[in-house]
Protein backbone atom coordinates (compact mmCIF):
# COMPACT_ATOMS: atom_id res chain seq x y z
CA UNK A 1 0.00 0.00 0.00
CA UNK A 2 0.72 3.77 -0.57
CA UNK A 3 0.63 4.75 3.57
CA UNK A 4 0.61 2.25 6.58
CA UNK A 5 -0.14 4.00 9.76
CA UNK A 6 0.12 3.12 12.79
CA UNK A 7 -2.26 4.16 15.43
CA UNK A 8 -6.06 5.38 15.37
CA UNK A 9 -5.40 7.91 18.07
CA UNK A 10 -6.38 11.80 17.16
CA UNK A 11 -3.00 11.97 14.77
CA UNK A 12 -3.76 8.77 13.02
CA UNK A 13 -7.46 9.32 12.73
CA UNK A 14 -6.67 13.06 11.59
CA UNK A 15 -4.27 12.04 9.20
CA UNK A 16 -6.37 9.20 7.28
CA UNK A 17 -9.14 11.28 6.85
CA UNK A 18 -7.21 14.52 5.83
CA UNK A 19 -6.08 11.64 3.21
CA UNK A 20 -9.35 10.70 2.13
CA UNK A 21 -10.38 13.93 1.92
CA UNK A 22 -7.57 14.68 -0.92
CA UNK A 23 -8.79 11.37 -2.41
CA UNK A 24 -6.07 9.29 -1.34
CA UNK A 25 -7.31 5.89 -0.86
CA UNK A 26 -4.54 3.32 -0.52
CA UNK A 27 -3.70 3.19 3.12
CA UNK A 28 -4.45 1.20 6.46
CA UNK A 29 -4.85 2.19 10.07
CA UNK A 30 -3.48 -0.32 12.17
CA UNK A 31 -5.05 -0.26 16.10
CA UNK A 32 -4.51 -2.67 18.88
CA UNK A 33 -7.02 -1.41 21.07
CA UNK A 34 -10.39 -2.39 19.92
CA UNK A 35 -12.49 0.94 20.38
CA UNK A 36 -10.51 4.01 18.65
CA UNK A 37 -9.30 7.48 20.01
CA UNK A 38 -6.62 6.56 21.92
CA UNK A 39 -6.09 8.95 25.34
CA UNK A 40 -9.27 10.31 24.24
CA UNK A 41 -11.56 7.50 24.21
CA UNK A 42 -14.85 8.00 26.17
CA UNK A 43 -16.55 5.38 28.46
CA UNK A 44 -20.07 5.27 29.39
CA UNK A 45 -19.95 5.39 33.05
CA UNK A 46 -23.31 5.71 35.50
CA UNK A 47 -25.08 7.16 32.71
CA UNK A 48 -22.79 9.51 31.29
CA UNK A 49 -19.32 9.74 29.31
CA UNK A 50 -15.98 9.57 31.52
CA UNK A 51 -12.84 9.93 29.37
CA UNK A 52 -11.11 7.27 30.09
CA UNK A 53 -7.46 9.23 29.11
CA UNK A 54 -7.86 12.10 31.57
CA UNK A 55 -9.17 15.49 31.04
CA UNK A 56 -9.37 16.61 26.76
CA UNK A 57 -11.15 19.04 25.55
CA UNK A 58 -10.71 20.97 22.56
CA UNK A 59 -9.24 24.41 22.63
CA UNK A 60 -10.66 27.03 20.27
CA UNK A 61 -8.01 29.39 19.46
CA UNK A 62 -7.13 26.70 15.95
CA UNK A 63 -10.00 27.81 12.85
CA UNK A 64 -8.40 24.81 10.66
CA UNK A 65 -8.32 22.47 13.47
CA UNK A 66 -12.04 23.38 14.67
CA UNK A 67 -13.01 23.31 10.77
CA UNK A 68 -11.87 20.26 10.18
CA UNK A 69 -13.29 18.18 13.12
CA UNK A 70 -16.86 20.27 12.75
CA UNK A 71 -17.02 18.28 10.05
CA UNK A 72 -17.21 15.40 11.62
CA UNK A 73 -19.26 16.43 14.96
CA UNK A 74 -20.88 19.80 13.47
CA UNK A 75 -20.69 22.76 16.09
CA UNK A 76 -24.08 22.98 17.75
CA UNK A 77 -23.32 19.57 19.36
CA UNK A 78 -20.85 21.24 21.17
CA UNK A 79 -20.86 23.54 24.71
CA UNK A 80 -18.61 26.16 24.67
CA UNK A 81 -17.53 26.80 28.56
CA UNK A 82 -14.88 29.73 30.04
CA UNK A 83 -12.17 27.87 31.56
CA UNK A 84 -12.41 27.36 35.86
CA UNK A 85 -9.40 25.80 37.20
CA UNK A 86 -8.90 26.05 40.98
CA UNK A 87 -5.44 24.64 43.23
CA UNK A 88 -6.32 23.35 46.80
CA UNK A 89 -3.59 24.74 48.86
CA UNK A 90 -3.65 26.00 52.47
CA UNK A 91 -6.42 24.40 53.47
CA UNK A 92 -8.71 26.69 50.21
CA UNK A 93 -9.48 26.88 47.00
CA UNK A 94 -8.39 29.34 44.99
CA UNK A 95 -8.13 30.10 41.38
CA UNK A 96 -5.68 29.56 38.68
CA UNK A 97 -2.82 30.32 37.70
CA UNK A 98 -2.26 30.84 41.65
CA UNK A 99 0.20 33.86 40.77
CA UNK A 100 -3.04 35.86 39.67
CA UNK A 101 -5.27 34.49 42.40
CA UNK A 102 -3.07 34.73 45.31
CA UNK A 103 -4.94 37.55 46.67
CA UNK A 104 -8.33 35.40 47.78
CA UNK A 105 -5.50 34.09 50.66
CA UNK A 106 -5.15 35.81 53.75
CA UNK A 107 -3.12 39.19 53.73
CA UNK A 108 -0.40 37.46 55.28
CA UNK A 109 0.43 34.80 52.96
CA UNK A 110 0.05 37.12 49.98
CA UNK A 111 2.53 39.44 51.33
CA UNK A 112 4.96 36.77 51.88
CA UNK A 113 4.33 35.55 48.33
CA UNK A 114 4.66 39.20 46.68
CA UNK A 115 7.81 39.44 48.10
CA UNK A 116 9.50 36.05 46.80
CA UNK A 117 8.09 36.92 43.98
CA UNK A 118 9.84 40.27 43.77
CA UNK A 119 13.24 38.30 44.47
CA UNK A 120 12.51 35.97 41.25
CA UNK A 121 15.19 35.47 39.47
CA UNK A 122 13.27 36.05 36.15
CA UNK A 123 12.70 39.24 37.65
CA UNK A 124 15.75 40.30 39.32
CA UNK A 125 17.46 40.12 36.08
CA UNK A 126 19.77 36.61 36.59
CA UNK A 127 20.66 34.21 34.21
CA UNK A 128 18.15 31.00 34.16
CA UNK A 129 19.92 27.92 35.34
CA UNK A 130 20.09 24.89 33.60
CA UNK A 131 18.47 22.13 36.90
CA UNK A 132 14.62 21.48 36.53
CA UNK A 133 13.89 22.90 40.18
CA UNK A 134 16.29 25.68 40.08
CA UNK A 135 14.77 27.35 37.21
CA UNK A 136 11.18 26.58 38.66
CA UNK A 137 12.71 29.03 41.37
CA UNK A 138 14.24 31.41 39.16
CA UNK A 139 10.63 31.89 37.13
CA UNK A 140 8.23 31.44 39.81
CA UNK A 141 9.75 32.90 43.47
CA UNK A 142 10.14 30.68 46.73
CA UNK A 143 6.78 30.14 47.61
CA UNK A 144 4.87 29.30 44.81
CA UNK A 145 8.17 26.67 43.55
CA UNK A 146 7.78 25.17 47.33
CA UNK A 147 4.28 25.14 47.51
CA UNK A 148 2.26 24.21 44.84
CA UNK A 149 4.98 23.81 41.13
CA UNK A 150 7.47 21.28 42.52
CA UNK A 151 4.90 19.27 44.99
CA UNK A 152 2.72 19.39 41.89
CA UNK A 153 5.41 17.90 39.31
CA UNK A 154 6.83 15.67 42.02
CA UNK A 155 3.33 14.07 41.89
CA UNK A 156 2.44 14.37 38.31
CA UNK A 157 6.37 12.92 36.43
CA UNK A 158 7.85 12.07 39.85
CA UNK A 159 10.60 12.45 42.69
CA UNK A 160 13.61 13.00 40.43
CA UNK A 161 12.48 16.24 38.52
CA UNK A 162 15.81 17.28 37.51
CA UNK A 163 15.56 14.14 35.05
CA UNK A 164 13.55 16.83 33.19
CA UNK A 165 15.06 19.43 30.84
CA UNK A 166 13.72 22.97 30.95
CA UNK A 167 13.08 23.82 27.42
CA UNK A 168 9.64 23.04 27.39
CA UNK A 169 9.22 25.48 30.63
CA UNK A 170 10.10 28.29 28.12
CA UNK A 171 6.28 29.11 27.14
CA UNK A 172 5.05 29.99 31.07
CA UNK A 173 5.45 33.77 30.97
CA UNK A 174 7.20 35.65 33.37
CA UNK A 175 5.42 35.96 37.34
CA UNK A 176 5.02 39.47 37.12
CA UNK A 177 5.72 41.19 40.39
CA UNK A 178 3.44 44.29 39.29
CA UNK A 179 0.83 41.86 37.59
CA UNK A 180 0.34 40.28 41.00
CA UNK A 181 0.15 43.22 43.63
CA UNK A 182 -2.10 44.50 41.11
CA UNK A 183 -4.20 41.69 41.48
CA UNK A 184 -4.04 41.72 45.32
CA UNK A 185 -4.51 45.49 45.64
CA UNK A 186 -8.26 45.04 43.28
CA UNK A 187 -8.75 41.12 44.23
CA UNK A 188 -9.47 40.56 40.80
CA UNK A 189 -7.43 38.46 38.19
CA UNK A 190 -4.51 40.12 36.49
CA UNK A 191 -1.88 39.35 33.86
CA UNK A 192 -2.12 36.46 30.87
CA UNK A 193 -4.90 33.58 30.23
CA UNK A 194 -3.69 30.26 30.25
CA UNK A 195 -3.92 27.81 27.80
CA UNK A 196 -7.48 26.18 27.42
CA UNK A 197 -8.88 29.31 28.65
CA UNK A 198 -11.99 28.43 26.55
CA UNK A 199 -13.07 25.35 25.00
CA UNK A 200 -15.46 22.94 23.28
CA UNK A 201 -16.73 19.96 24.83
CA UNK A 202 -19.88 17.41 23.77
CA UNK A 203 -23.28 18.22 24.76
CA UNK A 204 -24.26 14.83 24.85
CA UNK A 205 -21.54 12.52 24.57
CA UNK A 206 -17.14 12.48 26.11
CA UNK A 207 -15.17 13.84 23.95
CA UNK A 208 -14.32 10.04 22.64
CA UNK A 209 -17.01 10.78 20.13
CA UNK A 210 -15.29 12.73 17.85
CA UNK A 211 -12.83 10.57 17.53
CA UNK A 212 -15.55 7.48 16.94
CA UNK A 213 -17.01 9.23 13.86
CA UNK A 214 -13.74 10.29 12.12
CA UNK A 215 -12.92 6.26 12.72
CA UNK A 216 -16.38 5.38 11.81
CA UNK A 217 -15.71 7.25 8.16
CA UNK A 218 -12.54 5.27 7.04
CA UNK A 219 -14.50 1.75 7.23
CA UNK A 220 -12.65 -1.43 6.13
CA UNK A 221 -9.29 0.71 5.90
CA UNK A 222 -9.24 0.76 9.54
CA UNK A 223 -8.72 -2.43 11.51
CA UNK A 224 -9.14 -2.38 15.05
CA UNK A 225 -7.55 -5.21 17.69
CA UNK A 226 -4.14 -5.42 15.50
CA UNK A 227 -1.32 -5.05 17.45
CA UNK A 228 2.13 -3.89 15.94
CA UNK A 229 5.01 -5.51 18.11
CA UNK A 230 7.84 -5.58 15.34
CA UNK A 231 8.93 -2.77 13.01
CA UNK A 232 11.41 -3.05 9.88
CA UNK A 233 12.28 0.15 9.10
CA UNK A 234 14.20 -0.40 6.12
CA UNK A 235 11.58 -2.78 4.40
CA UNK A 236 8.72 -0.79 5.91
CA UNK A 237 6.91 -4.10 7.04
CA UNK A 238 4.93 -4.06 10.18
CA UNK A 239 4.62 -7.33 11.76
CA UNK A 240 6.38 -9.09 8.57
CA UNK A 241 3.32 -9.00 6.64
CA UNK A 242 1.90 -5.17 6.29
CA UNK A 243 4.71 -3.09 3.92
CA UNK A 244 4.06 0.43 2.45
CA UNK A 245 5.78 3.01 0.64
CA UNK A 246 5.15 5.19 3.92
CA UNK A 247 4.96 4.34 6.93
CA UNK A 248 3.22 7.10 9.44
CA UNK A 249 3.33 5.84 13.44
CA UNK A 250 1.81 7.68 16.02
CA UNK A 251 2.19 4.64 18.60
CA UNK A 252 4.99 4.98 21.35
CA UNK A 253 8.42 3.71 19.65
CA UNK A 254 9.13 2.36 22.94
CA UNK A 255 6.02 -0.10 22.75
CA UNK A 256 7.61 -2.32 19.69
CA UNK A 257 8.82 -5.38 20.87
CA UNK A 258 11.08 -5.07 17.82
CA UNK A 259 12.53 -2.44 15.81
CA UNK A 260 14.70 -3.23 12.99
CA UNK A 261 17.01 -0.89 10.67
CA UNK A 262 17.54 1.39 13.19
CA UNK A 263 21.53 2.49 13.71
CA UNK A 264 23.21 2.16 16.40
CA UNK A 265 22.76 6.01 17.89
CA UNK A 266 18.95 5.32 17.12
CA UNK A 267 18.48 2.36 18.82
CA UNK A 268 20.16 4.52 21.77
CA UNK A 269 17.22 7.44 21.19
CA UNK A 270 14.48 4.63 21.77
CA UNK A 271 16.31 3.57 24.85
CA UNK A 272 16.22 7.21 26.58
CA UNK A 273 12.58 7.98 25.75
CA UNK A 274 10.74 8.01 29.00
CA UNK A 275 7.03 8.41 29.85
CA UNK A 276 4.71 8.29 32.74
CA UNK A 277 1.75 5.78 33.21
CA UNK A 278 -1.59 7.26 34.73
CA UNK A 279 -4.67 5.99 36.76
CA UNK A 280 -7.92 7.52 36.43
CA UNK A 281 -10.48 6.31 38.94
CA UNK A 282 -14.21 7.73 38.88
CA UNK A 283 -16.49 8.54 42.17
CA UNK A 284 -19.76 9.09 42.23
CA UNK A 285 -21.93 12.44 43.65
CA UNK A 286 -21.79 15.91 43.13
CA UNK A 287 -18.85 18.09 43.77
CA UNK A 288 -19.56 21.25 45.53
CA UNK A 289 -17.35 23.33 43.33
CA UNK A 290 -17.75 25.03 39.47
CA UNK A 291 -14.88 24.31 38.54
CA UNK A 292 -13.80 21.74 35.60
CA UNK A 293 -10.27 20.94 37.08
CA UNK A 294 -8.79 21.28 40.28
CA UNK A 295 -5.40 20.77 41.18
CA UNK A 296 -3.85 19.15 44.18
CA UNK A 297 -0.05 19.74 45.09
CA UNK A 298 -0.79 18.18 48.48
CA UNK A 299 1.92 15.09 48.68
CA UNK A 300 -0.49 13.19 51.19
CA UNK A 301 -3.24 13.18 48.61
CA UNK A 302 -1.81 10.08 45.94
CA UNK A 303 -4.01 11.76 42.93
CA UNK A 304 -2.59 14.96 41.29
CA UNK A 305 -5.78 16.70 39.90
CA UNK A 306 -9.88 16.36 39.97
CA UNK A 307 -11.87 16.79 36.81
CA UNK A 308 -15.60 17.24 37.57
CA UNK A 309 -17.50 15.85 35.38
CA UNK A 310 -20.81 17.71 36.04
CA UNK A 311 -19.18 20.92 35.15
CA UNK A 312 -18.74 20.19 31.38
CA UNK A 313 -21.12 17.52 30.58
CA UNK A 314 -24.81 18.81 31.19
CA UNK A 315 -26.88 16.38 33.40
CA UNK A 316 -24.18 14.30 34.79
CA UNK A 317 -22.74 13.63 37.68
CA UNK A 318 -19.23 12.43 39.37
CA UNK A 319 -15.98 13.07 38.98
CA UNK A 320 -13.05 11.45 38.22
CA UNK A 321 -9.36 11.47 39.89
CA UNK A 322 -5.97 11.46 37.66
CA UNK A 323 -2.70 10.09 39.29
CA UNK A 324 0.50 8.79 38.50
CA UNK A 325 0.44 5.21 38.94
CA UNK A 326 3.29 4.80 40.54
CA UNK A 327 1.06 6.69 43.40
CA UNK A 328 -2.02 4.60 42.68
CA UNK A 329 -3.88 3.06 45.83
CA UNK A 330 -5.24 0.19 45.88
CA UNK A 331 -9.08 0.58 43.95
CA UNK A 332 -11.54 1.30 47.43
CA UNK A 333 -14.33 3.21 46.51
CA UNK A 334 -14.25 4.01 42.90
CA UNK A 335 -16.51 2.58 40.19
CA UNK A 336 -14.43 2.55 37.77
CA UNK A 337 -10.68 2.56 37.03
CA UNK A 338 -8.54 2.76 33.57
CA UNK A 339 -5.02 2.53 33.64
CA UNK A 340 -3.04 4.37 30.69
CA UNK A 341 0.25 2.59 30.54
CA UNK A 342 1.47 5.25 28.38
CA UNK A 343 -0.02 8.77 29.49
CA UNK A 344 2.40 11.48 29.06
CA UNK A 345 6.19 11.43 27.34
CA UNK A 346 8.51 12.89 29.96
CA UNK A 347 10.64 15.72 28.58
CA UNK A 348 14.17 14.71 29.77
CA UNK A 349 17.18 16.84 29.74
CA UNK A 350 18.10 16.32 25.71
CA UNK A 351 15.30 15.07 24.77
CA UNK A 352 14.40 16.94 22.13
CA UNK A 353 18.05 16.90 20.33
CA UNK A 354 17.32 13.50 20.42
CA UNK A 355 13.59 12.42 19.18
CA UNK A 356 15.10 14.71 16.02
CA UNK A 357 17.90 12.76 15.94
CA UNK A 358 15.76 9.45 15.26
CA UNK A 359 13.14 10.85 13.50
CA UNK A 360 15.63 12.68 10.51
CA UNK A 361 17.10 8.92 10.60
CA UNK A 362 13.58 7.14 10.03
CA UNK A 363 12.14 10.02 7.91
CA UNK A 364 15.16 8.81 5.50
CA UNK A 365 13.70 5.41 4.99
CA UNK A 366 10.51 7.36 4.56
CA UNK A 367 9.16 6.80 8.01
CA UNK A 368 7.43 9.00 9.93
CA UNK A 369 6.28 9.82 13.48
CA UNK A 370 3.50 11.92 14.11
CA UNK A 371 1.43 13.03 16.95
CA UNK A 372 2.31 12.53 21.01
CA UNK A 373 4.07 9.47 20.67
CA UNK A 374 5.69 9.57 17.16
CA UNK A 375 6.84 12.98 18.07
CA UNK A 376 7.42 12.27 21.79
CA UNK A 377 6.13 15.70 22.52
CA UNK A 378 3.63 16.77 25.27
CA UNK A 379 1.04 18.09 22.87
CA UNK A 380 -2.69 18.51 23.26
CA UNK A 381 -5.34 17.26 20.94
CA UNK A 382 -5.44 20.13 18.65
CA UNK A 383 -1.70 20.34 18.71
CA UNK A 384 -1.23 17.00 17.20
CA UNK A 385 -4.47 17.55 14.49
CA UNK A 386 -2.51 20.40 13.44
CA UNK A 387 0.47 18.50 12.85
CA UNK A 388 -1.58 15.59 10.94
CA UNK A 389 -3.52 17.99 9.09
CA UNK A 390 -0.16 19.79 8.03
CA UNK A 391 1.72 16.38 6.87
CA UNK A 392 -1.08 14.94 5.08
CA UNK A 393 -1.46 18.13 3.40
CA UNK A 394 2.41 18.33 2.57
CA UNK A 395 3.06 14.94 1.37
CA UNK A 396 -0.18 15.60 -1.37
CA UNK A 397 1.86 18.17 -2.29
CA UNK A 398 -1.20 20.58 -1.47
Amino acid sequence: MRYLIIGAGPSGLTFANRLLQWGETDFIVLEQEEVPGGLCRSALVEGSPLDIGGGHFLDVRRPAVLDFVFGFMPQEEWGTYDRISKISIHGQMIGSPIESYIWQLEEKLQAAYLKDIAAAGCNTGENPPERFVDWIYWKLGRRIAEDYMLPYNRKMFGENLDQLGTYWLEKLPNVSYEDTLQSCREKRFCGSQPGHAQFFYPKHTGYGEVWRRMAERLGAKLKLGEAITRLDCQSRTANGNYTADVIVNTAPWTSFEHIEGLSEAGRAVVDSLRHSAVVIDYFSGQMPTDAQWIYYPDAELAYHRILVRHNFCPGSTGYWTETNATRALPLADSQFRHINPYAYPLNTIGKNEHIQTLLRELAAQSVIGLGRWGEWQHDNSDVVVSKALALADSLMGK
